[in-house]
């Protein structure tokens, strides 16, 4: 029995032992990658085969070591396909912190569903994706898939770091392409990074990145493509969903759209056409034209996703939208440009990164680029631009959204790159006016109007259609500043012609000011203070970014309560800086009235990483200033 358990204890330390020699062993994980990380890659190698212009062949391997759950989102297993897009492979297997091997998932267990939310209302695309729960971290999966397409308008981009708080032991992508494509690529931000170029020949590319360490986030870091490396990749002679085109420039790339894609779509019914000239009368000026036909267009119409085939990529016809009344961002703007051109007012179909964070097309690497589509209208030597998909946003308003970026114009002479509007910093502005009273106990009662301009009338315009209980607790949030904040009254007015939005608001609180030893004590800045501060961070190396300025001018009347006096009151600051501008004053009318003036300018801007600490305590004298207190003395 002695021998027996001996044995057993022997083969069960071998097979320990033997495990730890496994090369999915998280014991070779070196220390330095795992500093930080929530999950390691091992290897992620991308082999892509170019062998015509209608065909592509993509295999990727993908050893992920995930350590804990914050890292689940590092397996990144899954695979879009459609009908000009299939999946040849795909399988998993998932090993413990050992190297045992605890699972195969083979093709059939992958879960596969449509590649698209709700808000879509017709697609082709479905994804094949892993969906496997951890009984036990840290553990490691090793992915492979084959996909095989006929669209080669998208080669992959090859992104060696994909997230915050991960790191790479060794990342690897391999190219072989014909000659005669034109193929291209274009190298971004390697320049801290451990990345090799292997290979780079007329039919091949090959490179190698390794040993990237886990990088934190850090505030106010501008978008990952600025920072990450990334290398895009694209052909001069391609396939979009079964069309083939060639383009060395955007122009041609433009006329290539226009001819191919855009053709045939925007015949609009006689009725309708008809229809839009009664509409705007007797009217010759074309901006005022559009302003009625974008009003006729957010009433008539709702946004809805359309990602079906190369429907994914060309508009639904101008005669459904008419009669259905919906479409995607691609068809309602067409829909717009052919009402528009029903007027004689010209337009232009525009492609651009839509996102609140800025994202310009690159210019200098002509290929499909891109997520959203707006309308373009000259207006002298400026444009007009169009979000077609809202049914609320003011005419040629792009704030938050669409704004200050480079997008790619289609004109039927081809294709151009031209900048969106760009709201400076004092276009975002906040204005506002306002009094309160103080009780002799702290309790405060006051009343503000708030006008908001740019990027600011973005944030607050739909407080005019928000459900009260989710308005209430939008001011609340704003007024962080007071106790028992109660709401007592609102009123709004939207001036979507001077793209305006006004707040008129009354509030009151309890015990706003502090009473004690006969003192009354209040922070003066009721309506406005900065809170929270800018987070200290030691070493920073990325650049820091404020992606839009702003300007905020308050006036508030103060009255006191009788039978008190001001023992201290904060002075009058100004501080001027690189990154902006504060300025606050005080004006005693009596013993009773006291003026509150307030201006605080922010300058948007790509600022050095060692810039940071000197932004970090601009802003932490604002905030103390804007937290200024007042005492009074109780007279005997």
């Amino acid at each position: 029995m002695k021998f027996k358990l001996a044995y057993l204890v022997f083969w069960l330390s071998a097979t320990h032992f033997y495990a730890q020699k496994s090369e999915y062993t998280t014991l070779l994980i070196p220390d330095s990658l795992k500093q930080n990380a929530n999950a390691v890659v091992r290897l992620d190698q991308t082999d892509i085969l170019i062998s015509s212009q209608r065909n592509m062949n993509v295999k990727q391997k993908r050893i992920v070591t995930v350590l804990n759950e914050k890292g689940q989102g590092a397996v990144d297993a899954y695979e879009n396909y459609d009908k000009r897009t299939t999946v040849e492979n795909i399988q998993a297997t998932v090993f413990d912190s050992f190297g045992n091997e605890i699972k195969k998932i083979k093709r059939k267990d992958f879960k596969d569903q449509i590649a698209v939310d709700g808000g879509t209302l017709f697609s082709d695309g479905r994804i094949l994706y892993l969906d496997y729960t951890p009984i036990l971290y840290p553990y490691t999966v090793v992915y492979e898939s084959e996909v095989e397409t006929s669209t080669t308008a998208f080669v992959p981009q090859w992104f060696p770091l994909t997230d915050y708080l991960l790191s790479v032991e060794k990342s690897v992508l391999n190219v072989t392409y014909p000659e005669n494509l034109g193929f291209r690529k274009k190298e971004m931000n390697f320049s801290n990074f451990k990345i090799v170029k292997n290979v780079d020949t007329s039919t091949q590319l090959s490179y190698t990145a390794t040993h990237i360490l886990a990088q934190k986030y850090e505030d106010y870091s501008p978008n990952v493509s600025q920072i990450f490396p990334r290398v895009m990749l694209g052909l001069e002679y391609f396939n979009l969903e079964g069309v083939d085109g060639n383009a060395k420039t955007w122009k041609e790339f433009g006329k290539w759209w226009s001819e191919k894609i855009l053709v045939g779509t925007d015949e609009l019914p006689d009725e309708t056409r008809s229809k839009m000239k009664a509409l705007v009368g007797d009217e010759k000026d074309p901006i005022k034209k559009a302003k009625i036909i974008y009003k006729y267009v957010q009433q008539k119409s709702r946004y809805v996703s359309i990602q079906e085939g190369i429907g994914g990529w060309k508009p639904m016809l101008v005669k459904d939208v008419d009669r259905l009344g919906y479409g995607d961002c691609k068809a309602l703007s067409n829909y717009t440009k052919s009402l528009l051109n029903a007027v004689d007012v010209p337009s232009f179909y525009t492609k651009l990164y839509g996102s609140r964070d800025k994202q310009n097309i690159e210019s200098d690497f002509v290929s499909q680029q891109g997520n959203h589509i707006i309308l373009t209208i000259p207006n002298g030597d400026n444009y007009v631009f169009l979000e077609c998909t809202s049914q609320d946003d003011p005419f040629g308003y792009q704030a938050n959204f669409t704004d200050d970026r480079d997008v790619l114009v289609i004109k039927p002479e081809g294709g151009e790159i031209i900048r969106t509007k760009t709201y400076e910093n004092k276009d975002n502005a906040q204005i506002s006016k306002g009094s309160y009273f103080l009780s002799e106990t702290g309790n405060f009662s006051g009343k503000i109007e708030i006008v908001s301009e740019g990027s600011q009338y973005g944030q607050k315009f739909r407080l005019e259609t928000t459900p009260p209980t989710e308005r209430e607790k939008h001011y609340k949030d704003y007024w962080d500043n007071f106790n028992n904040l109660k709401i007592d009254k609102t009123a709004f007015l939207n001036d979507k012609e001077k793209v305006m939005f006004t707040e008129k608001v009354e509030i009151s609180a309890e015990h706003y000011g502090t009473f004690s030893n006969n003192k009354l004590i209040f922070v003066l800045d009721a309506f406005n203070q900065t809170s929270g501060g800018v987070k200290r961070i030691r070493n920073r190396k990325t650049p820091f970014e404020i992606s839009r300025g702003y300007y905020d001018n308050d006036e508030v009347a103060v009255t006191l309560p009788a039978g008190f006096s001001v023992e201290a009151m904060p002075a009058a600051f100004e501080l001027n800086s690189k990154f902006g501008e504060y300025k606050t004053e005080i004006i005693k009318k009596d013993n009773s009235n006291l003026i509150y003036k307030r201006a605080i300018l922010i300058k948007k801007g790509v600022y050095k990483n060692t810039e940071y600490d000197e932004y970090r305590l601009f802003m932490e004298q604002i905030t103390k200033n804007d937290n200024a207190k007042v005492i009074l003395t109780k007279n005997q």
